[in-house]
């Protein structure tokens, strides 16, 4: 009787140590792509283009685009907060109003990329000088007239300075459009220049040019 339990349990044991080496052989071979040489799973296509985006697959280029669109648009925001208290038309202060609020979001827009990149992010108050004359930057003293004008004076000083400055915006945003590789400048240079033309198009018809 003790003999045949023991045979039992015996073939019991072997049983499953078959059923076992079976399971271990299913795994091993399943033939998952997402498994590498080494068992570690590596990235699907989809999730390594992902990462990579996140990076930023920047160039020159765009640091260059981030970096000197940073002081141009908060130039434009400070002689757009001029406007309330100094303007004298209404549709004046509504394009400063508008201004401010589509270029005050992609100052951190442009701040953020810059910081992924480990690049340094231009300081307040830091001008590009380099860009007067050639990407529409008021200089100080430009400033200082507008700071001191008021009613239909400031409405003119306005837009001409403005026309301008934006002239300047959508100059940078074409370069970065032809020599940029980040996507995501580009689409924001395309919207830069849609945006900024059409403004340049209204302040013209303001100033009776169109």
């Amino acid at each position: 009787m003790n003999t045949n339990r023991s045979l039992i349990r015996r073939s019991a044991a072997v049983a499953a140590a078959g059923t076992a080496v079976l399971v271990l052989a299913a795994c091993g071979s399943s033939g998952d792509s997402s498994a590498g040489h080494d068992g570690h799973t590596s990235q699907s296509p989809t999730a390594s283009a992902s990462v990579q985006a996140a990076q930023g697959q920047r160039n020159t280029a765009d640091v260059a685009f981030a970096k000197g669109m940073i002081p141009h648009h908060r130039q434009a925001v400070d002689m757009a907060g001029l406007a309330p208290a100094r303007a004298e038309s209404a549709e004046v202060k509504q394009l400063a109003e508008e201004i401010k609020k589509a270029q005050g979001p992609e100052i951190k827009t442009l701040s953020g990329w810059l910081t992924s990149w480990g690049e340094p992010v231009p300081a307040e108050g830091a001008a590009d000088h380099s860009a007067h004359g050639t990407a529409g930057m008021m200089t100080a003293e430009e400033m200082g007239e507008l700071k001191s004008a008021s009613g239909k004076a400031f409405d003119i000083a306005f837009m001409e300075m403005m026309i301008k400055h934006h002239e300047g915006a959508v100059a940078m945003a074409k370069a970065e459009k032809a020599e940029g590789a980040f996507p995501e400048a580009k689409v924001m240079a395309d919207a830069i220049i849609t945006s900024q033309t059409a403004e340049i198009a209204r302040m013209n018809g303001l100033l009776g040019k169109n």
